[in-house]
């Protein structure tokens, strides 16, 4: 695969199942560069027979379809060139979709209510006269802000103080009526401004809407945002995560608060929340799971049977203790009792085929009352079920990754991902009378990544590699064809809490595309392999770590002779970017290196990063001489390596300031270095960034190691210039 093959990159969401188990729908998405965006449609494919899997929407990008109920409608989110996802019905038969929302800065989630009738969602709501809600006021021109909060800005967001999210209900219109056409305007749309005005100046006419879209009802307000959305099975009410607590602004414990959309309800059990800094809220409101039960909620769901199931990090004593910690599985049997919600899967226990229970994503339950899950595990994602008392078993997909899924009776269908698709969809397995597995292989539904394939896609070797103090280092080698010697790029991660899979990496197979071994692996600090690997490096990054990748490193250049010892590169972002300018200070082998968004400087860290108030403390700790043990920027002085440096102009997780610092000091030390910034990219630049920003990011980077690390494919002929047009360095 090419830089150029990026458009043949095809992700999947989350499939929706019709209520009959017949077919199954899902959003295709691909980079576009003549759109310059991510476009996509839905699909719909059968789980038995024909037809073959076909497009059944048109829009600009379609995605997250969630089928109704009864099965008879569709929602999704639509978005427009330039605009904001907003919820859509479609008749599930085929039609012309129909919006349901116009919420001014887009829809981020939503649920369809157990009757079918209404639709829950998320939107950030504006603060009046910013984004956009006063015609013509541009974001120079709107007025101050005042911050009193630690956190006040996201990155990829920017602001969140002034747009919260809250919770929203809208009865859904009906696809099979007569359409409503637009009003033409009438005098006697025109109102009187204050007296006195200018003339021809006093006219104003309000703000259009389009005719026929049901008003929301808006179920939350106050100074907080919101997560998720579960409706109990008789729809009364909803529930929805979020931090309403008075430390919320200073520790990551989140609570489960429950909205009451019966407005008869007289339930005497129901005593309204009392901890919410006295601000109302539009439906009543309880909360059901407290911050005294110190959970970061990521995930919740309510069962048939009212059971309410979340997925959670234990934070530790201080509320703050994130590093490392795996997530959970939790239930609550009575939540209306306001009952402590119950452990159900053990992070300190693995299970015989020695998983470590570190879940993820989305809860779906069973109508037996277990639900399926996704576990993090030694490079894999893989589907488990979990049943009631704790009981774990793995859900055969056929696949490195499972991203998502969805059950009906006895079907089960995931996306999923694997060394030969960046997206796909399979049937996973029957469930009999909602007790016992039905012993069949996966089978695939979808083949959204045959152009892909017909590229030369490059399986990667897996390899497990025993470490200076005898501990166990995983990963992968990518060798490109041919008998060798290779010049070598070893890769690292971001997070640190990640990991890299056994699934199709674009990075990996560009880079063996264009002549190099890429070796990559998953150190101490890493996600898959249970809390203490994760915890290992807690306040003294730069250590097991950093002899974690070199080891592993060194293992795989004795175990593949096809390797060339003698000319290796590293690069990473992030995290990655933090251990490849830490390494480069302490070991001065590489040819060359490439640090992007990094978390370079930790003092600097605090007070720009949209999570510097906790994230240096518990990774490098608060002491001074501690963080500078630990800080690339303090030891900067000793790299000798050729560097580049890309960031993003509004990367708010590692602010553009980390990037330019290092720079500077490299500058000033004599290092050859170049700093690289693409403008409007926030920290996901190289995941979720411009399509041609994302191409360009790839050509500086072989255009980096043509220079420096030169390949049988990748090399610069003698009357090229250093710095082409088209890639301008400061």
């Amino acid at each position: 695969m090419k830089a150029a093959d990026l458009p043949l990159l095809t992700s999947v969401s989350r499939p929706t199942l019709h209520p009959d188990g017949s077919r199954a729908v899902v959003s295709r998405i691909r980079a576009d560069f003549a759109a310059d965006d991510y476009v996509g449609q839905l699909w719909t494919v059968a789980l038995e027979g024909e037809p073959a899997p076909h497009r059944i929407t048109r829009g600009f990008r379609d995605s997250a379809p969630r089928y109704s109920p009864d099965g008879s409608l569709i929602g999704f989110l639509r978005v427009s060139a330039g605009g904001a996802a907003q919820v859509h019905v479609v008749d599930a038969a085929g039609g012309e979709p129909v919006a349901v929302t116009d919420a001014p800065v887009g829809v981020t989630e939503f649920r369809w209510h157990p009757n079918g009738q209404t639709i829950a969602f998320l939107a950030r709501v504006p603060q009046e006269g910013r984004y956009g809600t006063v015609t013509g006021l541009s974001a120079e021109s709107e007025p101050y802000r005042r911050i009193v909060t630690l956190r006040y800005r996201s990155n990829g967001v920017g602001y969140t103080t002034d747009r919260r999210v809250h919770v929203f209900l809208a009865v859904v219109p009906n696809v099979w009526g007569e359409p409503t056409p637009d009003t033409a305007p009438s005098v006697a749309d025109v109102t009187r401004t204050e007296s006195g005005s200018a003339p021809g100046t006093d006219l104003a006419v309000p703000a259009a809407r389009p005719s026929g879209l049901p008003v929301a009802r808006q179920l939350t307000d106050g100074d907080f945002d919101h997560s998720g959305l579960a409706f109990a099975p008789d729809g009364s009410r909803l529930f929805t995560i979020s931090a309403r607590h008075a430390g919320r602004d200073n520790d990551l414990r989140s609570e489960v608060v429950e909205l009451n959309l019966d407005d008869t309800d007289t339930d005497t059990d129901t005593d309204t929340d009392t901890d919410t800094d006295g601000v109302g809220t539009v439906a009543p409101v309880r909360t059901t799971v407290r911050a005294e039960a110190n959970l970061s909620i990521s995930a919740l769901a309510c069962a048939d049977d009212g059971t309410l199931w979340l997925l959670a990090t234990d934070v530790g004593a201080t509320g703050r203790d994130f590093v490392g910690r795996v997530s959970a599985l939790y239930r609550s049997g009575a939540p209306r009792a306001g009952s402590a919600p119950i452990r159900v899967t053990d992070p300190d226990q693995t299970d015989p085929n020695r998983l470590n229970l570190d879940a993820t994503g989305e809860i779906t339950p069973l109508a037996d009352g277990s639900v399926l899950v996704l576990n993090v595990s030694r490079g894999r994602v893989e589907l488990l079920r979990v049943h009631s008392q704790g009981h774990v078993e793995i859900v055969d997909c056929g696949a490195a990754v499972v991203t998502a899924v969805d059950a009906r009776d006895t079907t089960i269908v995931a996306a999923v991902q694997s060394a030969a698709t960046s997206g796909d969809l399979v049937l996973a397995r029957a469930v009999l009378h909602g007790t016992q597995p039905q012993d069949i292989e996966p089978r695939r539904l979808t083949n959204f990544s045959a152009a892909l394939r017909a590229t030369g896609l490059v399986t990667g070797i897996e390899l497990t590699v025993t470490g200076r103090d005898g501990y166990p280092v995983h990963g992968w080698v990518h060798t490109p064809p041919g008998p060798g010697p290779h010049p070598v790029l070893l890769t690292i991660h971001g997070g640190p809490f990640a990991q890299y899979t056994g699934a199709l990496l674009d990075e990996t197979q560009v880079y063996v595309d264009a002549g190099y071994a890429v070796v990559l692996c998953n150190p101490r600090g890493s996600s898959g392999y249970g809390e203490a690997h994760g915890r290992a490096i807690r306040q003294r990054m730069g250590t097991l770590d950093l002899a974690d990748v070199l080891d592993f490193l060194d293992g795989a250049l004795r175990a593949e002779p096809v390797l060339d010892a003698d000319r290796v590169g590293i690069m990473g972002g992030s995290y990655g970017g933090y251990l490849t300018a830490w390494t480069i200070a302490h070991d001065h082998r590489f040819a060359a290196a490439i640090v992007e968004r990094g978390f370079l400087d930790p003092e600097a860290f605090v007070g720009t990063s949209d999570i510097g108030d906790f994230f240096g403390d518990e990774y490098v700790g608060t002491d001074v001489a501690l963080v500078r043990s630990q800080s690339p920027q303090a030891v900067v002085g000793q790299v000798t390596t050729p560097t580049l440096v890309l960031h993003s102009a509004q990367d708010l997780r590692c602010p553009l300031s980390q990037g330019e610092r290092y720079y500077a000091a490299l500058k000033r030390g004599g290092v050859p270095t170049e700093l690289v910034i693409f403008p409007g990219e926030n920290h996901d630049l190289s995941r979720t960034g411009h399509p041609r920003h994302r191409l360009q990011r790839f050509e500086i980077i072989l255009n980096w190691w043509a220079r420096h690390l030169p390949s049988a494919l990748n090399h610069r002929r003698n009357d090229e210039q250093d710095h082409e047009s088209g890639h301008p360095v400061a």
